[in-house]
């Protein structure tokens, strides 16, 4: 499963090869922390909107820039590691910035898939997926589930912080 998780030099080769086969390359990016069923369904879904599908990965530092000092739970090559064992994940890249908006400019996939809670929202990757005439898509999310909330759920049911 290592195989799937590449550096941004591999990345643009990957997509590039992808692209001149007339394969639609979509992109998601995000924390996934705790990976729980929402997340597996959400791929999932974003899978089904193109034929070759990328994480872009949140590293550690900007997970706590993102959720504070006490997060991430799980090491950016755990996560890296899990979310490269699941089928409808074809690649995934850790990236160290802010937004993933810059490696979205480099690799240019066709679409750019966000979560459902950001529809209706003008967000930073809008621009850059028009900026080369990439789209952005919405797909659903399963309500109740998120890494904060499993996270809750253990600290009022044991009271350890985690």
């Amino acid at each position: 499963m290592r195989s799937k998780i590449c550096d941004l030099e591999g990345l643009q080769r990957i997509v590039s090869s992808n692209k001149k086969l007339g394969r639609k390359v979509g992109a998601t990016s995000g924390c996934f922390d705790i990976l729980h069923a929402g997340h597996v369904m959400y791929l999932e879904e974003a899978r089904s909107l193109c034929d070759f599908l990328i994480v872009l990965l949140n590293s550690d530092r900007s997970v706590r820039g993102l959720k504070g000092a006490e997060r991430p739970v799980n090491t950016q090559e755990d996560r890296a590691t899990v979310l490269s064992a699941l089928a409808c994940v074809d690649l995934v890249h850790v990236f160290d910035e802010a937004t993933p908006c810059g490696i979205y400019a480099a690799i240019r996939p066709d679409i750019i898939i966000k979560g459902g809670d950001y529809r209706g929202k003008h967000i930073p990757e809008m621009d850059t997926a028009a900026s080369y005439g990439g789209k952005v898509v919405f797909a659903d999310l399963l309500a109740g589930r998120s890494s904060t909330g499993i996270i809750e759920r253990i600290r009022q049911h044991t009271g350890v912080s985690i």
